[in-house]
């Protein structure tokens, strides 16, 4: 039974890595922020035009701020874990998931590499991209700061493994992570 909690910069590919990774492993597969995307869709009764628009305004949203909202997703995140065999991808999985995963991974971008992805996934301009992330990722770091009391960059000081992903294909990445888990003897 094998955990691995999957955390990373916005738009370094923890979803989709995270995603190939447990089809690799042929386990469960979880994503803490698509879970609290669609809880604020019912509460709100819509979606916005692209993802990274439906991240912005959950953190401009009450309920997405508030602690309540982010301790029932850790609290889900952990009884997913506890049952084993799944990848759970969370930008606070790293640390939520101490003591209940086998395997943490950060992955990391440059913020360039980052934007273009942005603006590739939602289709949008460089530009319009460049001020979302950097909204985005200013929301997440200053409620996040709020909320538990730290930097969510810094869980890449406590991953088994941190992976650029600027110049690597999402397969390129798992082979690195499945490779260093079988180093340490986690499969």
């Amino acid at each position: 039974m094998v955990v691995v909690a999957i955390s990373g910069q916005p738009g370094c590919g923890s979803s989709t890595t995270g995603r190939l990774l447990a089809q690799r492993l042929g386990v469960k597969f979880f994503s803490v922020g698509k879970w609290n995307k669609e809880q604020l869709h019912i509460i709100a009764g819509r979606s916005t035009r692209s993802e990274t628009q439906d991240s912005i305004e959950m953190w401009k949203n009450a309920r997405g701020k508030s602690s309540d909202f982010h301790n029932d997703a850790d609290m889900m995140q952990k009884e997913l874990a506890s049952k084993g065999n799944i990848v759970i991808d969370g930008k606070l999985a790293i640390h939520m998931l101490r003591g209940f995963c086998d395997f943490s991974v950060w992955l990391r971008a440059d913020f360039e590499t980052r934007v273009k992805r942005y603006a590739h996934r939602d289709s949008t301009g460089l530009k319009e991209a460049k001020a979302a992330l950097r909204e985005k990722e200013g929301l997440e770091k200053e409620n996040f700061l709020k909320i538990y009391g730290f930097d969510y960059f810094g869980q890449e000081h406590e991953a088994d493994i941190v992976v650029d992903t600027g110049d690597n294909a999402p397969e390129e990445i798992v082979d690195m992570i499945l490779k260093k888990m079988k180093a340490k003897k986690i499969i």
